[in-house]
């Protein structure tokens, strides 16, 4: 089988001689061997892993994937991130790191607008409403 990870501006991995795959989606880990039904799925943050011919084994590890299997005979994965490994603890490592500072860039970011977003709303609603110099009727 063929294997195809790509990011969106690189070609992760690219292997001809792909003979499993495994990997986990929201409903659990599940394998993929030649012959296999067409398949289309979403991977959270996991760790794809696959067996070559020669059975060399090798681990990419995704966030936010979407994975297609076509014809039995192509593994495709686009992510968002990919990270490739040889070795899974070397890569867990390595990937918690880089993966987690980069969640808590992202969160710190949406903190970030929502309060810029907050205070032009607060901003807008001053401006349009209208003076009052007092309760109505006061003189």
């Amino acid at each position: 089988m063929r294997l195809l990870i790509t990011e969106p501006t690189a070609v992760v991995a690219d292997h001809a001689d792909v003979v499993s795959v495994r990997a986990e989606d929201e409903s659990g880990g599940f394998g993929i061997l030649q012959g296999h039904a067409d398949l289309l799925t979403v991977l959270p943050l996991s760790v794809v892993a696959w067996r070559h011919a020669d059975g060399r084994e090798a681990f990419c590890a995704v966030r936010r994937a979407v994975m297609t299997v076509h014809g039995g005979t192509e593994v495709a994965i686009a992510t968002r991130q990919a990270q490739v490994g040889r070795d899974l603890d070397q890569l867990e490592h390595a990937v918690l790191g880089r993966f987690r500072a980069e969640a808590d860039a992202e969160r710190e970011a949406r903190v970030a607008e929502m309060r810029l977003h907050t205070e032009a709303v607060r901003r807008i609603i001053a401006a349009l409403r209208p003076n009052h110099a007092g309760p109505v009727g006061a003189p």
